[in-house]
């Protein structure tokens, strides 16, 4: 195994620990995933991506589900408008809108395209708002959380060579100064 993928697989093991201690995670949650492989890998976003690289985020990821019991919902790139990969029940479960098509690492990205094989009834819907996400690569995820998000400061910074930024959901505040919120 080479230096780099060793170090995606420490720091993805890094970061699914640390999602895990957050507690922010809940059974059912949809939990969003932007990943640029090719910012991981070094280069600009959309030009070298691979589904070599997408292996070990995507094993990662899994442990993240079977440990949480969230749902994973991957975004496709710009090409295919941020669609987003997920389970066909996960999308029917949610009243979500199911769209036409195929992601493959040229329209939709290697990571889209990688989960789309993975996923045992897979489908691609045009949008979700998830409970919490995260951004491997500034792939740009906030379109698809909920309002309002609330960034989190994990320690693991990086993956590979692309910055990381993750988020969970909270309720709007409402109400004023006699307000009272639930903690």
């Amino acid at each position: 195994m080479s230096d780099l993928k060793k170090q995606v697989k420490q720091q993805m093991e890094t970061l699914i620990s640390e999602w895990i201690a957050s507690g922010y995670l809940h059974k059912g949650d949809l939990f969003v995933i932007g990943c640029s492989t090719s910012e991981v890998i070094g280069e600009k976003i959309g030009t070298a991506g691979t589904e070599e690289t997408a292996i070990h985020i995507f094993e990662a990821l899994q442990m993240l589900q079977q440990t949480t019991e969230i749902e994973l919902v991957f975004q496709c790139c710009e090409h295919l408008n941020r669609a987003l990969v997920m389970d066909k029940a996960v999308a029917i479960a949610h009243g979500l809108e199911i769209v036409s098509v195929i992601p493959h690492p040229e329209a939709g990205g290697s990571m889209a395209s990688f989960a789309f094989k993975q996923i045992a009834n897979p489908v691609v819907v045009a949008a979700v708002q998830a409970e919490a996400g995260i951004d491997i690569g500034e792939t740009m995820i906030g379109m698809h959380l909920k309002q309002v998000a609330v960034p989190l400061r994990f320690e693991q910074k990086r993956v590979g060579n692309a910055r990381v930024a993750a988020a969970r959901t909270r309720p709007k505040l409402i109400g004023g100064a006699r307000a009272h919120y639930v903690k």
